[in-house]
């Protein structure tokens, strides 16, 4: 089957493996839609602490079950699936209290683990989640939009508060469809034109910068630690501030404004427990993400394209698909 590997830093190559077994507890997945993630990027420049090399990318899947066992999970062939890609060891402390996100012992699918930039994957049973309405592209994204619904969720927003989301890249994009879900007055704040004039077509209010905005919660999706330590500046007394993104880089706080407000800082680490809650939505209508892709490449190209993808300033989510499968799901 055709696998594509991030050999390097900057340098991937292709190569015909042997297509792989699943086991009881996996169905076999072939591999439709793979979304580029920021990560994907950092990892492509040596800026990505967690990556080991040789690594095959792509963490932000959907695909067709084409093997499976009986199993009580109601996965079966054929069905179109998003797949969690976090495994958790389910023992470690945090495990047990539901905190899975925070697993001591989490692997990434494509980060950790050979991801979905190939053929077939086998993926455990619980990792998979199947929708009959939605396409494989809308699947594809579910993986995007847990981090922006964690991130809310983590906030525990009133209705009626204000919300400001600092970077309009997709991150940013759904924490601002999911805070609005809550009943958040969403303001957005971004540097690229390109990306204010989409944020303001989807109905938000749109800044240019964070500080030309106040807010009770303050999300900052930009993973720059210069803007991450600014955005403090942005949130209401009492309010809070949460890191979606995130930076290997210290970032300073000013104590005496944080204090002087009384400001609850959060992280947010990936999607916990957001599958079902996502998919159900977007079968629903209650969230859409359809206007998103804006870049399509099939996994031959990418190698070739990959540097200067990143730079598109048109760029909001770009998707790759296998060479040997059509354009079903692009709806």
């Amino acid at each position: 089957m055709q696998q594509l590997i991030l050999e390097a830093p900057g340098r991937f190559i292709e190569r015909d493996v042997e297509s792989p077994a699943n086991s009881t507890d996996e169905a076999l997945v072939q591999i439709n839609r793979i979304g580029v993630c920021g990560s994907d990027f950092h990892a492509f420049a040596g800026r990505h602490p967690a990556y080991i090399y040789p690594r095959v990318l792509g963490h932000e899947l959907s695909g067709i079950v084409v093997k499976v066992s009986e199993n009580d999970f109601g996965i079966s062939v054929g069905d179109r699936c998003a797949i969690d890609p976090y495994l958790n060891c389910g023992t470690c402390s945090m495990c047990l209290a539901g905190r899975t996100n925070c697993c001591e012992r989490l692997e990434v699918i494509g980060v950790h683990r050979d991801g979905g930039m190939q053929e077939l994957l086998p993926v455990p049973l619980r990792l998979l989640h199947a929708s009959k309405t939605l396409s494989l592209d809308e699947l594809a994204l579910v993986e995007t939009l847990g981090i922006g619904a964690h991130a809310v969720v983590r906030s525990a927003p009133i209705p009626g508060q204000t919300a400001l989301v600092v970077g309009a890249g997709p991150i940013g994009l759904g924490t601002a469809l999911f805070a609005t879900a809550a009943g958040c007055a969403v303001t957005v704040a971004e540097t690229n034109e390109y990306r204010r004039q989409f944020a303001a077509k989807c109905g938000w209010n749109v800044v240019s910068s964070a500080s030309d905005a106040m807010a009770d919660l303050v999300f900052d999706a930009t993973g720059n630690a210069q803007v991450m330590a600014k955005s403090l500046k942005s949130v209401n007394p009492g309010g809070k501030l949460i890191f979606v993104g995130l930076t290997s880089d210290p970032i300073e706080i000013d104590d005496s404004l944080f204090h002087k407000r009384e400001v609850t800082l959060l992280a947010s680490r990936n999607s916990a427990h957001q599958f079902p809650r996502i998919i159900r939505m977007l079968e629903t209508g209650e969230i859409s993400v359809k206007d998103w892709i804006s870049d399509r490449l099939v996994l031959s190209q990418l190698s070739a394209e990959f540097a200067d993808l990143s730079k598109r300033p048109t760029l909001i989510k770009a998707i790759v698909r296998l060479d040997n499968e059509g354009t079903e799901g692009t709806e």
